[in-house]
């Protein structure tokens, strides 16, 4: 069986190709970056508070329809460039395991209930309940409809097409996992939080890069990751909001400091403590051996002789 990566194989692999897609598709977060290299603070700040003017789940739709369009794009370019099933892109196994997105949905849900849950009965001095029933019904239905693009992009785009076509490239695993965590937290770099709270902000967005790189690598496949990825950007939007966060919405409760006052520990906690918990539980729950050469390893290209195997394959493949 070939691995996540090896699936890059089932269809065309020119260089130009990668490039152009590459820049087509990755090129909003590309932008985002230079804009925040350049643009000033009061600039920036004088952007976000015109974003708060617009009412919020106008704003959120705003914010996620464009991922909607790449997604569909880069799906486009898989399918009819690359010559490949959007399958192979997906994952290792013959088809998706909708129970792993579930699972790890859940997972990220529970954990993530269970934390705020004991942050406001420690300190609810800053944190107000702001529920209305009418605004929360229409945040929950543009969250389902519109975050699965976003995250959907996210994934198939760093996780899926750069893992697989980086790792060609370089024909090992470890260059294409830390180069699409790095990239995953510049593409963030934007974000408000991170001119907010600090450049410590980074380390928490290119450490849940890596955990959903490990993921991927170690399981052959993004269904985990598309679980965790969805399961935490529906509670970023639903359950609390503040002044200062990427997306306004209106959640069942916003956390009512003017300014952040995470200290570093607590923006580092889950990713030295969360997280390896996580990939615990997962590699428990899925029985994941050789962490080493799954993570670290070659990536090997199938012998020529097999190429007429693969294209059959591919063919079977763009028919489901």
């Amino acid at each position: 069986m070939m691995d996540y990566i090896q699936q890059v194989y089932k269809g065309k692999r020119e260089l130009w190709m990668f490039i152009l897609t590459s820049i087509l598709i990755s090129g909003i977060f590309v932008l985002n970056f230079i804009a925040f290299l350049f643009t000033s603070p009061e600039d920036m700040d004088a952007a976000y508070e015109m974003m708060k003017s617009i009412p919020a789940n106008l704003s959120l739709i705003i914010n996620l329809a464009p991922f909607a369009i790449l997604l569909i794009l880069l799906f486009v370019f898989v399918k009819f460039v690359h010559q490949r099933s959007i399958l192979s892109l997906t994952t290792a196994r013959k088809k998706v395991d909708w129970k792993r997105i579930v699972f790890s949905f859940l997972l990220i849900v529970v954990i993530t209930l269970i934390t705020f849950g004991i942050s406001y009965y420690l300190d609810p001095s800053l944190i107000e309940l702001q529920f209305d029933g009418k605004k929360f019904a229409i945040l929950l239905i543009i969250s389902l409809l519109l975050f699965p693009f976003q995250i959907g992009l996210e994934e198939y785009l760093f996780r899926g097409y750069f893992m697989q076509h980086i790792g060609d490239l370089v024909k090992n695993r470890w260059f294409p996992l830390l180069f699409t965590s790095i990239f995953f937290g510049i593409a963030h770099s934007a974000n408000p939080e991170v001119a907010e709270i600090g450049l410590v902000t980074m380390v928490f967005y290119i450490g849940t890069g890596l955990l959903l790189g490990i993921m991927t690598l170690m399981d052959d496949g993004l269904e985990l990751a598309l679980g965790f990825h969805l399961g935490n950007n529906l509670l970023a939007a639903l359950l609390i909001t503040s002044d200062w966060s990427a997306l306004q919405t209106d959640a069942i409760f916003r956390y009512t400091a003017e300014e952040a006052n995470h200290t570093t520990l607590e923006i580092i906690m889950p990713v030295l403590i969360v997280y390896p918990i996580i990939l615990f539980i997962l590699s428990k729950k899925y029985n994941w051996t050789n962490w080493k050469d799954k993570l670290l390893g070659n990536v090997v290209e199938p012998p020529k002789e097999n190429y007429k195997i693969l294209e059959d394959i591919r063919n079977r493949d763009s028919q489901l």
